[in-house]
C-alpha cells in the first residue's frame, strides 16, 4: 500500500508535459503490441482456411481417381457375385461416402477459421480501453 501511495506521489510531482509524453509512448507501445497480436491471429486463421481448402481439393482428386481406376476393377469383381448394375451401385455408394467424409472434414476446418477476425486482440483492446477509462476516472478524483 505504501508503494502505491509513493508511486501516486511521484506521478503528482511530475510535470504534465512529461506525463503526456509517457502516456503517448505507452499508448504507442500498446497499439504496436495489439497489432502484432492481431497479425499473429490472422496468420493462424489463414493457415486453417488453407488446410480446409486443401482438404476440399483432396476430396475432389480422390473422388476422380477412385472413379477412374478402382471403379472398373471393383465393378468387375462384384459382377462375379451379383448382376453388374448392382455391383456398380455398391462401388458408387462407397466412393460417395468417402468423398462426403473428406468434404465434411474440410468444411469443419474452414468454418473454424471464419470469420477472419482477431478475436483475442479485440478482447485485449476492449480490456485495455476499460482499464484506461477506470484510471482516468480515478485520476479526476
Amino acid at each position: 500500500m505504501a508503494e502505491n501511495s509513493q508511486h501516486s506521489t511521484q506521478l503528482d510531482d511530475r510535470p504534465a508535459a512529461e506525463l503526456l509524453r509517457q502516456l503517448s509512448e505507452q499508448t504507442s507501445t500498446l497499439v504496436r503490441q495489439e497489432l502484432d497480436l492481431a497479425r499473429a491471429e490472422m496468420t493462424e486463421k489463414g493457415k486453417q482456411a488453407g488446410i480446409g481448402a486443401g482438404m476440399f481439393g483432396a476430396a475432389g482428386v480422390v473422388g476422380l481417381f477412385a472413379l477412374g481406376g478402382l471403379t472398373a476393377a471393383l465393378i468387375l469383381l462384384l459382377a462375379t457375385a451379383v448382376t453388374p448394375w448392382v455391383s456398380a451401385l455398391i462401388v458408387a455408394a462407397v466412393y460417395g461416402a468417402v468423398a462426403g467424409g473428406l468434404a465434411l472434414n474440410g468444411r469443419n476446418r474452414v468454418t473454424r477459421a471464419v470469420p477472419p477476425v482477431p478475436e483475442q486482440s479485440m478482447d485485449s483492446v476492449t480490456t485495455d480501453v476499460e482499464m484506461t477509462r477506470e484510471r482516468a476516472k480515478e485520476g479526476r478524483r
